[in-house]
């Protein structure tokens, strides 16, 4: 079994208020307490917040539009099980030829800074965290309330069978 953290669009600057970071810290230490590793899927801003974050659980990440580190690479591959978790910060505009060309099976990407967990017609799973800082409401669905922007994350546990389990996971506001 292998369990993800998964976070992105986190926009901290080293300059901003440190209780911002010490709250979401605090709380990614009891929501990511028993995963295997952090995956971020880019606008991380500052590499301060990958060293908070590393004191959780090691960590991957890729590039965002607001990251300038030369070390980040702006798409990876990480297997797991019988899947290949493929990790960006913008989605592609043709997904179907992105799996196909990487050979992936699940795509983590953020820069919406909305939750989402979407299965696609050729058999593949989209996952975006959202944001935790900076969130964005989904959009509105005919029937059912307003939506409210909250700060959000998301696990991934792929269990033993590899049986896929997919949490969001509302943060408190910081």
């Amino acid at each position: 079994m292998v369990k993800f953290g998964i976070i992105s669009d986190t926009h901290l600057l080293i300059n901003d208020d440190s209780k911002l970071s010490e709250n979401l810290i605090s709380q990614l230490k009891e929501v990511f307490r028993d995963v295997d590793e952090i995956i971020h899927a880019g606008d991380i801003s500052e590499p301060f917040f990958l060293d908070l974050l590393k004191t959780i659980a090691p960590i991957r990440s890729v590039k965002g539009e607001s990251d300038n580190f030369p070390d980040l690479k702006e798409f990876i591959i990480i297997p797991a099980n019988k899947y290949n978790i493929g990790v960006i910060h913008k989605k592609p505009d043709n997904l179907e030829a992105f799996f196909k060309k990487n050979n992936i099976h699940i795509l983590i990407f953020g820069h919406t800074h909305q939750p989402l967990i979407k299965g696609t017609t050729y058999s593949t799973l989209l996952v975006n965290p959202g944001s935790p800082t900076q969130p964005v409401a989904p959009l509105p669905k005919r029937g059912f309330e307003k939506p409210i922007a909250r700060s959000t994350v998301i696990t991934l546990k792929i269990d033993e069978d590899s049986i896929l389990s997919t949490f969001v996971i509302n943060l408190k506001n910081s």
